[in-house]
């Protein structure tokens, strides 16, 4: 794959659906700055913290009920982010993408469920990335060319799915939350290429998504920032079309 189209495709194959809380139709959101990345942790909040046999007699009560109350707000986040992700069939909006050398990129999104998306990126990028439900499209406008892969290949399948659910998905590796972000970590591993890890950050108090990072097998971060949200509008179904001829 030609290296713009392999940037372009890092960003936004593990996309994760964009959207408003339950019962929100349309939400206004100036351009977004990007926000820092969270620290790493030493452990996922979604681990459960297990005591070692020989000294669990002796184990300190606090450090037990601090794991299972991490536990317990682990899965409370993956419940909202459930119900968050499961609240829409369609979205509409703007996003900002910065590309691993430092590249900003914009444009406009679509989605309709199940399994369909389009990014148009604005001048002068010419790249194009559609899925229509069974493949995934990386399209040069310019050129007219395109480089397709199954929508099964994807963590798409999993994001753009009619009933989304995080607790099931064995790929999720962390669920973490302060009193800004919430965060969930996924590690997706793809034979002959290598792990890709996708880390998406919503507002902890609203849980609307503010931005996520692709970091692909090389260690390449790719950010993508979203803004301008609509669940009203209806794409045009025509809009996710892939023409194999």
């Amino acid at each position: 794959m030609r290296p713009m189209l392999r940037i372009c495709a890092a960003a936004l194959l593990l996309l994760p659906a964009i959207l408003l809380p339950a019962g929100v139709a349309l939400a206004q959101m100036s351009p977004p700055s990007f926000v820092p990345v969270p620290p790493k942790k030493p452990a996922a909040l979604m681990r459960t913290a297990q005591a070692d046999p020989a000294t669990a007699a002796t184990a300190d009560p606090n450090i037990q009920v601090a794991a299972v109350a991490n536990q317990r707000a682990a899965n409370e986040t993956v419940q909202r982010i459930n119900d968050y992700f499961n609240s829409f069939k369609t979205m509409i909006g703007d996003f900002v993408q910065v590309d691993p050398d430092g590249t900003r990129q914009q444009g406009q999104f679509y989605i309709l469920k199940p399994g369909r998306v389009l990014f148009e990126y604005e001048a002068p990028s010419r790249i194009e990335l559609v899925a229509d439900g069974r493949s995934v499209a990386v399209r040069d406008k310019k050129l007219k060319t395109q480089d397709i892969s199954p929508l099964s290949a994807t963590p798409l399948r999993f994001l753009l799915s009619e009933n989304f659910n995080l607790a099931r998905n064995t790929n999720v590796t962390g669920v973490y939350q302060d009193d800004i972000f919430a965060t969930v970590v996924i590690e997706e591993k793809q034979p002959m290429v290598g792990t890709y890890r996708l880390m998406i950050m919503f507002d902890a108090k609203t849980m609307q998504l503010k931005q996520w990072t692709v970091t692909d097998p090389q260690g390449y971060d790719t950010t993508v920032a979203v803004s301008n949200l609509d669940t009203a509008q209806r794409p045009d179904p025509m809009l996710f079309v892939i023409n194999r001829n």
